[in-house]
C-alpha cells in the first residue's frame, strides 16, 4: 500500500483507536460520510487521532446512528517536525487559510501572539482547531498540531525554551539570501517561526525578540509579503533547512 492513501476518506477522531473497537461518530462526521459522500455501510474509511497511528475502518450503521468499526493499523504513529508557528492573529478567512497552510507545511503547534499592531485581538479557538484538523485530514499527516490560546508577545517569549531557535520575519531586516542566513544559524532541537501583524513589529518588540538566547532575524526578499503569504514562504524555507524536507 502507498504511504498515503488519498482516495479513501480520512477522519481525525478524539477516541482511542484499537483494532476491533467500534466508535460512534459525531453528527458532523456522520453527516459528512453518509449524506455528503453518500457512503454505504461497510465502506472503507481511514481514521487517526494523533496518538495511535492510522487505522482502516468500516462504516457501520446509517445516518444519525452511524459509527465506525476499527480494523487493522496501517501506519504507525508519526511525530511532526519540530517547528512551532507563532503568529499575530488575522481576521476571519485569512486566519483560516493561514492555519490550514501552516499545518500542511508541517507546523506542530499554532500559537497566536498579541502585538501592538495585531489586527484581531480575539481568536475563535474552536474554529482554529477545526481548520487544523481539516488540514491534517486532507494532507495525509496523522499527527495533530497543538492549538494554544492567544498570549501577549512578551508572555510567549518569556516561556520560549532557551535551547530552541526563534526565527522572526522582519520587513526591516536587510535583504539577504534567507537560505544562507538559515544555514549560518545555530542548530537547535526545535525551531519557532514568528510572523508579526500587517504593520510589523515596533522597535520595542524587535528589541524584546532580539534578547532571546537563540534568535534569527530573517528577510523574505525585496517585496513586503502579507502575513499569510509570509507564513507559507518562511515555513518552506525552514522545512527545507531544518525540517523533514531534507
Amino acid at each position: 500500500m502507498a504511504r498515503t492513501d488519498f482516495t479513501t476518506p480520512r477522519l481525525c477522531l478524539d477516541d482511542d483507536l484499537t483494532s476491533g473497537r467500534t466508535v460512534a461518530l459525531a453528527p458532523e462526521a456522520a453527516n459528512y460520510l453518509v449524506n455528503v459522500l453518500r457512503l454505504k455501510p461497510g465502506a472503507r474509511v481511514l481514521v487517526f487521532n494523533g496518538r495511535d497511528g492510522e487505522f482502516a475502518a468500516a462504516l457501520a450503521g446509517e445516518r444519525k446512528r452511524a459509527g465506525l468499526t476499527v480494523g487493522e493499523r496501517i501506519r504507525a504513529q508519526e511525530n511532526p517536525p519540530p517547528v512551532d508557528y507563532l503568529f499575530a492573529p488575522l481576521k476571519h478567512a485569512r486566519l483560516d487559510y493561514m492555519a490550514q497552510k501552516a499545518v500542511e507545511m508541517g507546523a506542530r503547534s499554532l500559537r497566536p501572539v498579541l502585538t501592538r499592531r495585531t489586527q484581531a485581538a480575539r481568536v475563535n479557538l474552536e474554529r482554529l482547531a477545526a481548520n487544523a484538523r481539516e488540514a491534517c485530514e486532507q494532507c495525509g499527516v496523522i499527527w495533530r498540531p497543538e492549538v494554544f490560546a492567544p498570549q501577549p508577545l512578551a508572555a510567549a517569549l518569556a516561556q520560549w525554551p532557551a535551547d530552541q531557535l526563534m526565527v522572526f520575519c522582519d520587513e526591516d531586516a536587510a535583504v539577504a539570501n534567507p537560505l544562507a542566513a538559515l544555514a549560518a544559524a545555530p542548530r537547535a532541537p526545535g525551531v519557532g517561526l514568528l510572523i508579526g501583524p500587517e504593520g510589523g513589529f515596533d522597535d520595542e518588540e524587535r528589541a524584546l525578540i532580539g534578547r532571546l538566547p537563540l534568535v534569527l532575524r530573517l528577510s523574505l526578499g525585496p517585496r513586503i509579503l502579507r502575513a499569510d503569504t509570509a507564513a507559507v514562504a518562511a515555513l518552506a524555507l525552514i522545512q527545507a533547512h531544518f525540517g523533514d524536507w531534507t
